[in-house]
């Protein structure tokens, strides 16, 4: 897969509030960059905890449900599009189906 819109990712993690997300969010990274999911059920086998939503957006829990990483997945696209990476305080504050691109602060 592809994965659009990663200074996303490093903007969140460079902060130092934050630093223990980066190792996790780099695991993530490596993982979905070798993946090759076809449809929502290939996320939900890599990816247990995942949360998939409607229209392609799947909510996945970051250093064990840490941190929330809301994205949007083309599937015959290969691509990946990072919306959101926050706390799980800041998850609940925003909307995961509509939200576009944003990171906690």
């Amino acid at each position: 897969m592809r994965i659009l819109s990663l200074p996303t990712l490093r903007a969140f993690y460079d902060q130092p509030a934050y630093a223990d997300s980066k190792q996790a969010l780099l695991t993530w990274h490596g993982h979905v960059l070798k993946a090759k999911w076809q449809d929502p059920a290939d996320v939900k086998a890599d990816f247990g905890t995942a949360s998939i939503l409607k229209e392609g957006r799947v909510v996945f829990n970051i250093a064990g449900n840490k941190y929330r990483l809301v994205t949007s997945i083309n599937y015959p696209y290969g691509i990946v599009f990072v919306k959101f990476v926050g706390t799980h305080k800041q998850y609940d504050a925003i909307d995961a189906q509509t939200i576009e691109g944003h990171h906690g602060h």
